[in-house]
């Protein structure tokens, strides 16, 4: 005999914490701020609103004369400047947070007015200016859900300081604070309608607001912020400049090596051989002789291993043979247990394939050093064009990309290659590290 499933009933402490925090969501800081946000926007756009229409006519109608581009590179400038404000305002309370456009460096006063006046930052600014009034318009009458809330659920402490007198048809007097319906609703039980519509319109407030800024926050990241060939350009300028300075830094680091260590070692090599020829020449006994042979010997397997670790570190050999077979030997290697899954059905660039050696060989290294892991993982899968590695480890967690880590390193070198990097570190971990990079 099949056994009913008991009902699930509530039990009265989560329905009690679950009202708590329904009563509380309208008054949390996020929902306050953006209310606020919606009051002050409105008269921030009118403003703009008003002085760009006005720049902007009294400019064109003084466009034949020489006043008349001063003043349009004005009002544009001035589109600029509200822009910055609404930036500042947009990022402290909604926490959208809005790239500024490049600053503009002129030369001169000709040069100011004609960057402005030809730059697309200003353009865009000056739209903004003349199209925010109606989408805040329309989030700032969302926040009279709040204003009639508070009102209809206070009402039975506000009906005394709201009254009306009115006259009846038979000359006598009454006192009417609300109606709804043509019903007074001043006298108990009757004061629950207009309470219970106020706490209902209370906790519709902060959806109300929250979906009618969407229009205001999509005209001020479309407009104020660069457009999407503006982030393509500066992050290829950024990238470049990464790949530069990173070559560079490779540079110094082999010479560095190079001048001392292996030189260092072939220099001691050759003293040895020009001692041995001289213990020779002078018919010295033969322990010297293979003292010296042994020291040269030492020498030169010292500078073949240094050598090698050189190359390994600017190609390692091993990834001739493919990325797979480098990335099981760089996992038997590690400090930790690492579990290997490799899963391409393509071979990635030669270039590619060395990023994903040296972001595994960092990740693994951080993971044996910092975190206190005690296993990783690693999943290579290639599909479609794209090559995604994922290490993962069972450590503390914490990991973050900044704040000088290790991780900004191989950020800048994923980003080369048009790759992006993505860091999943709580507190008490496990901490997951993905990157993914086109294959060719």
């Amino acid at each position: 005999m099949r056994r009913l499933a008991r009902p699930i009933v509530p039990r009265p402490a989560d329905t009690a914490r679950r009202l708590r925090a329904l009563a509380a969501a309208p008054f949390r800081p996020r929902a306050l701020a953006a209310a606020l946000y919606a009051v002050l926007a409105l008269p921030l756009a009118l403003a703009g609103f008003l002085l760009t229409l006005a720049g902007l006519a009294a400019g064109l109608v003084l466009s034949v004369t020489a006043l008349g581009p001063w003043l349009l590179a004005a009002t544009v400038r001035a589109t600029l400047a509200l822009g910055a404000v609404q930036r500042a305002l947009v990022r402290r309370l909604l926490g959208l947070d809005i790239e500024a456009p490049e600053p503009q460096r002129p030369r001169g006063a000709l040069d100011w007015r004609r960057a402005v006046l030809t730059g697309r930052a200003g353009r865009r600014a000056a739209g903004c200016a003349l199209l925010t009034p109606f989408t805040a318009a329309l989030a700032c009458a969302a926040v009279l859900a709040y204003v009639y809330g508070v009102l209809l659920a206070l009402h039975p402490l506000l009906a005394p300081l709201n009254n009306e007198t009115r006259r009846a048809p038979d000359g006598t007097t009454r006192q009417v604070s609300l109606e709804f319906l043509g019903q007074q609703v001043d006298t108990w039980p009757r004061w629950l309608i207009p309470v219970c519509l106020g706490l209902l319109l209370l906790a519709t407030a902060p959806h109300l607001v929250r979906h009618a800024l969407v229009p205001h926050r999509a005209v001020l990241a479309s407009l104020l912020g660069p457009s999407a060939d503006e982030r393509r350009i500066r992050a290829l300028e950024e990238t470049r400049a990464h790949a530069v300075e990173d070559a560079a830094a490779t540079l110094r680091r082999i010479e560095r090596d190079l001048h001392d260590g292996t030189q260092a070692r072939l220099v001691g090599l050759a003293m040895h051989l020009t001692l041995i020829r001289e213990l020779v020449g002078a018919g010295a006994d033969r322990d010297r002789v293979l003292a010296a042979v042994d020291a040269a010997r030492g020498n030169a397997g010292q500078a073949i291993t240094e050598l090698r670790r050189l190359v390994k570190g600017i190609h390692p050999p091993v990834l001739d043979e493919g990325l797979p077979a480098a990335l099981a030997s760089l996992t038997a290697d590690s400090a930790l247990p690492v579990t290997l899954t490799t899963d391409l059905c393509e071979r990635p660039a030669p270039a590619v394939e060395s990023i994903v050696y040296f972001c595994t060989a960092e990740l693994l290294t951080n993971a044996a050093k910092h975190s206190g892991a005690t296993s990783a993982a690693v999943q290579v899968t290639a599909r479609d064009g794209r090559l995604n590695l994922r290490v993962s480890d069972d450590g503390r967690g914490g990991a973050v990309i900044g704040a000088g880590s290790g991780l900004t390193g191989l950020l800048a070198r994923v980003r080369t290659v048009d790759g992006t990097m993505t860091c999943d570190s709580p507190p008490g971990g496990p901490t997951v590290i993905t990157v993914e990079l086109p294959t060719a």
